[in-house]
């Protein structure tokens, strides 16, 4: 049984949360405290003090991760799934799936509804009781307007109106009782990526691919305030529950803070050294910010002093460090392989198990990871035949139903450099 978390709410202090054996994708925090984690790792973690409980399901990198209450979480990801977990009795229960990588979710306890947003151009609507049951596995409705993927969605309270955002520069609004769209409010013509609501004060702040970060009138569209800075793409958006801070997150690891009540930036703050910034949540009474990013740790800052403490450290691993520094094999490595698998022995919480000892190994093998199916039991032997086709094929073609994201090296040269120092590293032996 999972017990409830002490809030964190009151600490303002700065703190860290790690346990991730990969990137935090999404994070959550609940009324009375509890956060909750979404990782590149296929992991949902949930927290008491510095103590992670895994939440274990998912079969790809997860996206997103929110609180229908204390007892219960809903997460969806890149392998198309939607999953609510009973923390109490640690079960979760497939609510139903789309054709795309789901990326946000939106929850209405009062009308029993979640929405989902996917890179397949739908919103699912899908029905739940107060207790996160009576699940049926299929969607209420999918909701089609979009041209291209969809990156997020908002709830107004009451659940009867729900704000999307999509890579096709739109901003919709849907009436969903009647499950019809009922306006175009943004027309951007970049890709908007974050969205957060403020029905109080009647205004929507959006961020998109080109830096853009703005503040609009909820019912007209009309701009309000630009807070645009020379940093993209804008990646994370939160508010503080009582909406008089807004919270920035960039592709160049910043996080800008926006105070509403005299709509000015607070703070501006490098929060990593390398790298983006993936997710942002307020604690509830909105003294600190959490954040993640290529880091395996979700990071805290008290709000009202970011630019008093450490950013972001980033872990020693070959996709931070700079290119320059590395071979080509290694670059390679580090832009194919190193964010889903350790070199080391043990696959350390990791999205892909182990490479250490590869070369002769069967795949599906390693004792401490789980497989998909397709892989578990399989003839494939890795040797510099196998992995030379992996790359030159993809994954998808190579091993169809597994669980290695869709990527090719197309130039041999470059399959050839992998290769070479892969059978070195993954042997523990020198890349120099």
């Amino acid at each position: 049984m999972l017990a409830l978390l002490p809030s964190w709410a009151a600490a303002q202090e700065f703190f860290t949360l790690k346990g991730h054996g990969g990137p935090i994708m999404g994070i959550a925090a609940s009324p009375t405290g509890q956060i909750a984690t979404a990782s590149f790792d296929n992991a949902v973690g949930v927290w008491t003090g510095q103590t992670p409980h895994w939440l274990e399901g998912h079969r790809a990198a997860v996206n997103t991760v929110a609180f229908w209450n204390d007892e219960t979480l809903v997460s969806a990801g890149d392998d198309f799934e939607i999953r609510v977990w009973d923390t109490v009795n640690d079960q979760s229960t497939l609510i139903g799936h789309h054709k795309g990588k789901v990326v946000d979710l939106a929850l209405s306890p009062e009308t029993g509804r979640v929405a989902s947003a996917s890179w397949d151009g739908f919103i699912g609507l899908w029905s739940l009781n107060a207790d996160g049951t009576n699940i049926t596995g299929q969607p209420t409705s999918l909701l089609k307007g979009h041209d291209q993927g969809v990156n997020k969605v908002a709830f107004t309270r009451d659940g009867t109106t729900l704000y999307s955002a999509s890579m096709d520069g739109t901003i919709r609004v849907w009436d969903i009782d009647r499950i019809k769209e009922r306006q175009i409010l943004v027309n951007h013509g970049f890709g908007i990526n974050e969205l957060v609501v403020n029905e109080d004060d009647n205004w929507l702040v959006y961020g998109a691919v080109d830096g853009v970060t703005r503040i609009i009138d909820l019912a007209t569209g009309a701009e309000m305030h630009d807070f645009t800075l020379d940093r993209r793409p804008i990646l994370a958006l939160a508010m503080s529950q009582d909406g008089n801070f807004l919270a920035v997150g960039d592709g160049e690891g910043y996080i800008m803070v926006i105070d509403t009540r005299n709509w000015r930036i607070a703070h501006d703050f490098r929060a990593t050294l390398r790298g983006p910034v993936w997710a942002l949540a307020f604690s509830p009474d909105g003294s600190n910010i959490h954040a993640g990013g290529l880091d395996e740790a979700m990071y805290s800052w008290p709000a009202a002093s970011l630019g008093d403490h450490a950013p972001m450290e980033g872990s020693e691993h070959s996709y931070l460090k700079d290119p320059a520094e590395m071979s080509n094999g290694e670059r390679q490595f580090a832009r194919k392989c190193s964010i889903c698998h350790s070199l080391t022995p043990g696959s350390a919480r990791r999205a892909g198990p182990t490479l250490h000892g590869l070369f002769g190994r069967a795949a599906g093998s390693v004792p401490d990871y789980t497989y998909s199916n397709r892989l578990s039991g399989s003839d494939i032997i890795w040797n510099a035949d196998s992995i030379n086709a992996l790359f030159d094929l993809g994954p998808d073609h190579y091993i169809p139903g597994s669980k290695m994201p869709m990527q090719r090296i197309t130039n041999p040269d470059d399959r050839a450099d992998l290769i070479t120092y892969m059978r070195q590293a993954t042997a523990g032996e020198p890349t120099e």
